[in-house]
């Protein structure tokens, strides 16, 4: 194999891995964009009840559908703002790709481990 076919042939998985992480982007965008509106009016709906933050926790405990749903919640941060953190640190921070991928799957773990950390916490 040449070394020009050996660069196509690394560009084009390049091209092909972009195209899955702005696929996978936009799809966890769809669903955190329905976790923040579901979230938000359960919170609204919670304190306009006169419900206490105690009130509230009180309520999730056990509730596996609150489980479930703040899951989604987290998995769907945990995919979504490294794809983003990364292009920030190369296109921003001017840092290699490999750096920047390593940040933020870094940054991405950070929110997975917290995230389920309290949902943990809250719900069970």
């Amino acid at each position: 194999m040449s070394a020009g076919a050996s660069m196509n042939s690394a560009s084009a998985r390049n091209a092909i891995t972009q195209a899955k992480l702005w696929y996978w982007q936009r799809i966890s965008a769809m669903v955190l964009a329905l976790c923040v509106l579901v979230h938000l009016g359960v919170m609204i709906y919670a304190v306009r009840g006169g419900l206490s933050g105690a009130e509230i926790l009180s309520r999730t405990k056990g509730s596996v559908v609150f489980g479930v749903f703040y899951t989604v919640f987290v998995l769907a941060c945990a995919v979504h703002v490294p794809i983003g953190f990364a292009r920030i640190c190369e296109e921003w921070l001017g840092m290699r790709a490999v750096a920047a991928t390593i940040v933020a799957k870094l940054l991405g773990l950070a929110i997975l481990v917290m995230g389920l950390r309290a949902v943990y916490a809250v719900v069970l």
